[in-house]
């Protein structure tokens, strides 16, 4: 078997277990103990989350489109219930911030475990609607934008290089005093008396070490962030990288493939149905009304009378009806039994 069935014959029986522990054949005594009610409840939040992890996976991979259906309404009860778990669990503490430390110890889970990832058939499937979107607001920018005639544009032009060159001539009249000021404070200044080789080597030692240790830290600080994934490296990407990616691409263009010929073969069966069995599954239903006709006939003496459209027609006629429905119209028991029987 692939991953994938793996994956969801392990998740279909934590699913059931899940489900067994939740409803169990006897209803356990109520709890009293708020703490008690919440360690339920985080408990049966967190495995509900790992399923659905885990559903998420599946219906990611499987490329069949009637098992992606049969996975995605598994896949949206389990998310609906997780939704139920996180309103009980607000409603009892009254806040929107739990703690899971002791369930998360006695699951053998991390923090990362708490996180509820955003299934990415959420963004795939509502790709088309977001690039509209997307080109309705470009279309809606370029509407908004005002156009300016060509005597506007340049002398916008000219302010913003006007403006310029005065940003840069300040600049440059400013470095020019500050040199002047520099070298009227060196002249004015005694002349500096030569160190000792002792002590000016000691002070290269100083400034040497101070640079090679801030470095030596930096390095340090940036290798901690990559580690703790705050900060993000740019590296090539590995082969086993590329086969990866190359593998999902190929997955979702089959998955494409297989949805729309699943949609196309949904239409020409129906059509196939209607005009292969049809005319026969027509015939069969008019001679078994023929018949309910003249066995009413022979029970009564005389027809009787077609169900209205309100009554629901013939379909009346093949309908399985409660003895309290056959009771309130003796007429129709009493042909019913004789076409039954």
């Amino acid at each position: 078997p692939s991953h994938s069935q793996v994956m969801w014959v392990q998740a279909h029986g934590a699913l059931e277990d899940l489900l067994v522990d939740e409803h169990p054949p006897t209803a356990p005594r109520p709890l009293k103990d708020r703490l008690q009610v919440f360690q339920g409840l985080a408990t049966f939040y967190l495995k509900y989350l790992q399923i659905f992890r885990s559903l998420e996976a599946v219906y990611d991979q499987i490329v069949h489109p009637q098992k992606r259906r049969m996975v995605r309404h598994v896949l949206d009860g389990v998310m609906g219930r997780i939704l139920e778990l996180k309103n009980e669990m607000v409603e009892l503490e009254f806040s929107e911030f739990h703690y899971f430390d002791d369930v998360l110890q006695d699951l053998k889970l991390t923090p990362e475990d708490l996180e509820v990832p955003i299934p990415q058939y959420f963004v795939r499937e509502r790709m088309r609607v977001l690039r509209d979107r997307e080109k309705m607001l470009a279309h809606v920018m370029e509407v908004s934008v005002q156009t300016m005639c060509l005597e506007e544009a340049v002398r916008v032009l000219q302010v913003c290089e006007r403006a310029r060159q005065g940003r840069l001539r300040h600049r440059f009249m400013k470095e020019i005093r500050q040199a002047e000021e520099e070298g009227s404070q060196a002249k004015s200044q005694t002349p500096i008396s030569t160190l000792d080789p002792d002590q000016a080597a000691t002070r290269i030692q100083k400034v040497w070490r101070g640079y090679s240790q801030r470095k030596r830290t930096r390095r340090e600080r940036l290798e901690e962030m990559v580690f703790l994934g705050m900060v993000g490296v740019l590296q090539r990407p590995s082969v086993a990288q590329l086969k990866a990616q190359q593998v999902e691409t190929t997955r979702r263009l089959v998955q494409e493939e297989n949805e729309a010929e699943y949609q196309r073969a949904l239409v020409s069966i129906k059509e196939s149905v209607r005009t292969v069995d049809g005319p026969d599954l027509r015939e069969t239903l008019q001679e078994q009304i023929r018949q309910w006709f003249i066995e009413c006939r022979d029970a009564t003496g005389k027809f009787p009378d077609f169900p209205n459209a309100e009554d629901g027609g013939s379909t009346a006629i093949f309908a399985q009806k409660t003895p309290d429905q056959l009771t309130n119209t003796p007429f129709l028991f009493l042909c019913s039994s004789h076409f039954c029987s």
